[in-house]
């Protein structure tokens, strides 16, 4: 008998949670509180039911190759960087595909989930639901929380002294979805991330006078990269990951830091790193411009607030504003859990690779999609829902829970004494931690075997960009189409761009426009990648290597 799991949130991450149960023949229920598919994806003019949506000018800040399922592509005419809408159709087509939408249960809430009293020997799951007035109970023998990160709204209103007084509008970007209502306004935006970045750009439009106060500064990059192509798909690279990995940090910063300010000094703009405060990066293609223009300015942070005005830490004073947006993000929140579960689950440090609780006996609760990557993070949590539901299967294992929680609490120490950095306070790499969930469910690419075997894509796979499909081409759940998706994800790159077309006029870049481009990094990652591997050290005589050795 296949084992029932259920699946909370029918978003990004549920969706491909159900088609993983499917994949390894489980019999995946998923319940979702709204009446539609997409989570936060699914636009709405308000937010009164609660649930976080996006805004209406959101354009996804990851190109579609790289932010595709893995035995999915996006079809060939989509733009690389699209709006809601767009997006919320993919997802829709992959459901249809696959067949996933007969078994999610609509305006369905979760009202509890909760251990059975044989958990330690079952490792099932009591789970409460709610749909119209009506309570069911039902026993599941696995859970996956697909509910993401953006459900809590994060105000901080304690943090800011007189903000009580403040006789203005005050919202947090949750509540934002269109510039209309703020014409005219004196707009303060709190918060610099990708939101906040955003909100601010799209109300210098129309309101009067728009501040984006920010403590920290952050690193500001474009969609395209110099050259015009997708910015993920030139610097998300496995040589280039390799590199970043054998080169010591200090000048690893100083190239990255010169090329980030090549564009535009930071330091002239305001936007700067904070000494002592950890980078960070957001894509905005226009707030540079708008900083330029004056139609957005920066501030530091905000000391105190009165009735009317903003008061800053560098001892500027705002009089007049109108409105104070908070973007200053979301806390994890999970309901329906019961302590020690609940609080367990908000820390990075507890979850075994950001997805098992460790405190669990039973490895039969996955918390999907509760990461932050330096890139997609749809790709990383397919591969989270492919990993873990072959552990439910008992396919895979993980170190018993008095291990997990013996270094997690070890680990918890160390960053209270100020001795370790918390690592849930970073992004963490993408192809890193991808390759990590790959090397347990068996489908990392094998480079040097792709350099005997298959020239051509072992190519595209090291020094391309590192697109999910990737992680099709060998193993459990192997794609046949991920070699050609592979070879042909250039093709769909581009086909979008060509609405006009001159006989004669595309030519594609020539060979040696590439070698110029990326000859030395290519050479070397090359020497480092068969320096390193043992495959190819066997390979080499023993005076070769004397030779080679100084």
């Amino acid at each position: 008998m296949a084992k029932r799991v259920a699946v909370i949130g029918a978003g990004v991450s549920g969706l491909s949670s159900i088609k993983c149960c499917l994949d390894e023949h489980l019999e995946p229920i998923c319940f979702e509180r709204s009446n539609d598919i997409g989570g936060l994806w699914k636009f709405t003019e308000t937010s009164k039911d609660g649930m976080t949506r996006v805004y209406k000018s959101l354009v996804t800040n990851v190109c579609k190759e790289m932010s595709c399922y893995s035995d999915f592509p996006f079809q060939e005419d989509y733009p690389n960087f699209m709006n809601h809408e767009k997006f919320w159709n993919y997802l829709q087509e992959f459901a249809e595909h696959f067949d996933l939408l007969k078994y999610i249960q609509f305006k369905t809430t979760v009202c509890s989930i909760t251990k059975r009293p044989d958990f330690s020997e079952t490792g099932q799951w009591d789970v409460v639901t709610e749909t119209e007035g009506r309570q069911d109970r039902a026993v599941f023998d696995a859970v996956m929380v697909c509910t993401g990160h953006f459900l809590n709204p994060r105000l901080p209103l304690e943090s800011f002294p007189g903000i009580h007084k403040f006789k203005g509008q005050i919202l947090h970007s949750q509540e934002y979805k269109i510039p209309a209502g703020f014409q005219d306004k004196h707009v303060l935006v709190i918060g610099l991330g990708n939101t906040g970045g955003d909100i601010a750009v799209e109300l210098s439009r129309t309101a009067a006078q728009v501040l984006l106060s920010t403590r920290t500064g952050t690193w500001v990059i474009n969609r395209s990269s110099d050259g015009g192509y997708p910015l993920n798909m030139m610097v998300t690279r496995r040589h280039h990951n390799f590199i970043a990995q054998v080169l010591p940090s200090c000048i690893l910063k100083w190239i990255q830091e010169r090329h980030l300010n090549k564009r535009f000094d930071h330091a002239n703009y305001g936007l700067n790193i904070t000494k002592g405060k950890k980078p960070k990066k957001i894509v905005n293609d226009e707030l540079p411009t708008c900083i330029l223009c004056g139609t957005v300015t920066i501030k530091t942070s905000v000391k105190e607030f009165t009735e009317t005005s903003a008061v800053f830490e560098d001892g500027t004073v705002e009089e007049n504003i109108d409105v104070v947006i908070f973007s200053t993000g979301y806390t994890y929140s999970f309901p329906f859990f019961e302590e020690p579960l609940k609080t367990l689950c908000t820390k990075n440090i507890f979850l075994y690779k950001l997805v098992f609780p460790s405190n669990l006996e039973k490895t039969t609760l996955a918390m999907i999609g509760f990461i932050s990557l330096t890139g997609s993070i749809l790709a990383g949590t397919e591969l989270q829902a492919r990993w873990a539901t072959r552990i439910f299967k008992g396919l895979c294992k993980i170190p018993p829970s008095q291990k997990l929680m013996a270094e997690a609490m070890k680990k918890e120490q160390l960053i209270e004494r100020g001795l370790m950095k918390d690592p849930g306070a970073d992004k963490i790499d993408y192809i890193s931690y991808l390759d990590d969930l790959a090397s347990f469910i068996g489908v990392k690419p094998n480079i040097p075997l792709l350099f005997i075997k298959d020239p051509r894509l072992a190519w595209e796979v090291f020094f391309g960009p590192c697109t999910p499909y990737q992680y099709r081409l060998m193993g459990p759940g192997k794609w046949d189409g991920a070699r050609n998706a592979i070879l042909t994800q250039w093709d769909r790159t581009l086909k979008p761009l060509k609405t006009r077309t001159i006989p004669g006029s595309f030519k594609p870049a020539s060979m040696s426009h590439y070698l110029k481009a990326w000859g030395a990094p290519i050479l070397l990652a090359s020497f480092l990648l068969i320096y390193k591997s043992s495959i190819f050290l066997k390979l080499v005589p023993e005076k070769l290597q004397d030779r080679l050795s100084p």
